[in-house]
């Protein structure tokens, strides 16, 4: 496991618990702002970071899992412009579409030939470091 592979994976692990956090407080507050603020920074960190991860095609280039990332990229960004104009409604769309990411993300590297499947579903001893 590469050290980008490992700060994605932290990264994304954090995008989903905050994320609850953030979708579960008032709206509005100087606390969920902030706090939306820094979903915002990882959830773009693990976006644009899963660019730097290869390999799941069979010529290690980019793979269909990479157009989820694009997506989520345009989303936030989409997001943040709507709620600087004071579109909530789209802001929150954005938002949720981008929550729902990280999550049908996160159950794809569930699958035993995926880091975290393979050790779900193998142990650490397939995983090399």
């Amino acid at each position: 496991m590469t050290l980008m592979i490992a700060l994605h994976i932290v990264a994304a692990v954090s995008s989903l618990i905050l994320g609850i956090v953030v979708l579960s407080m008032p709206k509005g507050t100087p606390r969920h702002k902030l706090l939306g603020r820094i979903w915002v920074t990882i959830m773009a960190f693990v976006a644009a970071g899963s660019f730097s991860i290869r390999g799941l095609g069979e010529d290690g280039g980019l793979s269909w899992i990479h157009l989820l990332s694009a997506i989520t990229l345009v989303s936030l960004v989409y997001a943040v412009i709507m709620i600087r104009r004071g579109n909530r409604r789209a802001h929150f769309s954005a938002m949720i579409g981008s929550f729902i990411g990280v999550q049908v993300a996160g159950i794809f590297t569930l699958a035993p030939d995926r880091i975290i499947g393979s050790f779900l579903f193998g142990g650490w001893a397939e995983i090399r470091f």
